[in-house]
Order: C-alpha cells, then structure tokens, then sequence
C-alpha cells in the first residue's frame, strides 16, 4: 500500500468524519460509518464507536492490504489513542464462526443511539454487538410498536427489542440459540430499565421454535426475522441457508401473527433473492433503500415489511409476488 493511498483514506476519512459529525449530533447517534471502501484500493470499512475506531478488512486472500497501518494512520488524523483502534479481518464465513469468541479481554463500552443505551465489544467479537447498517429499521420498528407483542427472532444482542420496548410495547419474546448473546441482551435490557417480566429472553432453534411453537409463546402483532446467512452450529439440529430457507422461516413466522400483523425480514447475503409464496392477502414490500442509513455508502442488506391479511382478506386472494 502505497504512502499517496494512505494519504487519500485519511483525507476522505477526516473529510467524511466532520461532516458526519454534525449529523450524528442532530440524530442522537455516538456510533456510525466513517468509511465504505470508498476508494477500490482499500478494501476496508472503519466505524466510530464514540471515540474509538473498529476497522474490518474486506479484501481477498490474494490481495495484500497493511490495514493495521492504514488504521493507525487514520486514528491518528482524528486523534485516537492506539488503544482504542480495533482491526478485524472478515473473510467469507461459513459455519458457528459467527459465534466464536475472538479474544477474552473482557472489556467493552457503553454506546448511546436513538436515546437507547448499548453495550458494545470492539474487540472480542468479529462483531460489535450493535449492528449499525439497522439503525433506521430499528427506528421503523419501534415507530410502529406501541400496544404491540413483538416477536424478535435471531434476536443477536435485542436492540430491536430495546427500540420496541421503550416506544411502548406491551411485550416481547426474543430468541436466540446463544447463551453469550442472550446474556448480552439482557444486559442491554438492564441499561435500558427493561421489565423481563414483559420482555422475556428464550435461548431456543430458531428453526425448531417456529416448527413446533411451544404452546406458552403465545401470538404476536410484530415481529423481527434477521437471520444469518449461513449457520451450521453444532447446537442447531440443521444447517440454515437464508437463500434456501427464507420461504419456511417467513410463512412459519407469519403464521404466529394475528390478523394485520407486521413482519419485518432482513439479510445481508449480497446475492439474494426473494422467493417466499406467502399465504392469501399478505404483501411483501421492499423497503432496502429507506432501512439503508445516509452513513453507508454501499448497500449494507435488504429488508422487507411484510403484512399478514386482515380479518376479510383470504376471501380476496394473495398479493404476494410470484415465484
């Protein structure tokens, strides 16, 4: 990597970070996108997590990138300890890979992001904990959840939960096959003066949940489906594939919704397609362009809202869009 690229990322870094700035002040947000592989020579991304930089390589194996170098040139143009700088390297995963442990340092911090508090790990996790690119579908989210029992499947560290129980829903279940995550969660839950009487956290398979709903999960008006791309965890009975498998996991999720209920479903596999038939009178709209938050230059994910049929609608026919 040459000296003149270096100087390029920290002129577009220092650049972008003043005019993002402003708007993270205006917004409530202490955490966000300085940098999206911007210029094709360096393959990174580097987020700000209030005052400290966590940079991820994306390049391929052949390619050679000195991403701790660059890293520490940018912190240094935005006057970062060398501390408080995080290098991860992601390369395309397969597997429980998503949930091993990276490090054991046991440090973290707290986050602040729409008035809601989050404990993040920079350093532990190929990931943080918060997943920024889903800010505004939080956002969305909580902007229809008061009265509401949401549903939060592959719940992560439940900041959807977090959005929709401070905006006044009635109650929640969030599942998640991880003890780690769970634990995290109700961290969060704590930080955010959460009830777990009314917002309960299940350890379960996504996939053998929805199959065979045990008879105390109860119905729900919302619901949140963001699953992996790809998981083959030695604790889930099947291999899930999104591309293969959303069909199922929507129509068994929309099946737990009563009648006018919300279905939000994301992934982030760059070539998907979606092809789920949904039941009779339910719509599926493609909301990726309004989810997509103005600090993300490239196309983080895609996401749809989809709404079960209300009580008159079977006798009207299926507007779902064919296979």
């Amino acid at each position: 990597m040459t000296a003149a690229a270096s100087d390029m990322l920290v002129n577009r870094v220092r650049k972008r970070a003043r005019h993002l700035r402003k708007w993270s002040r205006r917004e409530g947000v202490s955490c966000y996108r300085i940098y999206d592989r911007d210029i094709p020579e360096i393959p990174l991304t580097i987020d700000w997590y209030d005052g400290a930089l966590y940079v991820a390589e994306l390049s391929r194996e052949d390619e050679e990138v000195d991403t701790r170098g660059l890293a520490m040139a940018v912190a240094g143009a935005l006057e970062v300890a060398a501390r408080d700088v995080h290098v991860k390297q992601r390369r395309r995963q397969k597997g429980s890979a998503q949930y091993e442990r990276l490090a054991d340092s046991g440090t973290g911090a707290v986050v602040e992001e729409g008035g809601h508090r989050f404990r993040v790990n920079l350093s532990d996790y190929l990931d943080t904990g918060l997943f920024l690119d889903h800010r505004m579908t939080r956002a969305m989210v909580a902007a229809e959840a008061a009265g509401k029992r949401l549903l939060n499947l592959f719940c992560y560290t439940a900041s959807f939960t977090v959005y929709a129980a401070a905006a006044g829903a009635r109650s929640s279940v969030s599942v998640d096959l991880s003890n780690t995550y769970l634990s995290w969660a109700r961290e969060n839950f704590e930080l955010n003066g959460l009830d777990e009487r009314r917002h309960r956290l299940l350890r379960a398979d996504v996939i053998e949940l929805l199959a065979a709903p045990p008879p105390d999960l109860g119905r729900f008006d919302l619901a949140v489906l963001d699953p992996p791309t790809f998981s083959n965890s030695k604790a889930m009975r099947e291999i899930l594939d999104v591309q293969r498998d959303h069909d199922r996991l929507i129509n068994d999720t929309l099946a737990l919704l009563d009648p006018g209920g919300v279905l939000y479903f994301s992934t982030n596999r760059r070539r998907f397609g979606f092809d789920a038939a949904l039941p009779p009178g339910a719509t599926a709209d493609e909301i990726t362009q309004r989810t997509t938050p103005p600090d993300f230059r490239l196309r983080p994910h895609r996401a749809w809202r989809i709404t079960v049929a209300d009580a008159g609608a079977a006798d009207r026919g299926s507007t779902a869009p064919p296979r």
